[in-house]
């Protein structure tokens, strides 16, 4: 049962980190990560389509990712 709770933990895992790589960022590039973001107008947008849907399944599969492991940590 662990094992298979565990392989559920790694797939999830991996889940969260492909929509999360695929979401939009905020500010692209080398300057945007220094603080030089060219998006203007404070940085505040709306997400919209695919990147609203990737955002919530990024976020449930967190809460997912957490359920599983405290399921795991109480069969252990």
């Amino acid at each position: 049962m662990t094992t298979l709770v565990g392989g559920l933990e790694v797939v999830v895992a991996i889940l969260i980190t492909v929509t999360i790589l695929l979401q939009t960022p905020k500010s692209s590039g080398l300057g945007g990560t220094i603080g030089g973001g060219t998006d203007g107008g404070g940085g505040y947008r709306t997400r919209r389509g695919l990147e609203r849907t990737l955002f919530r399944a990024s976020i449930g599969l967190g809460f997912l990712f957490a359920l599983i492991a405290l399921i795991e940590i109480r069969l252990s």
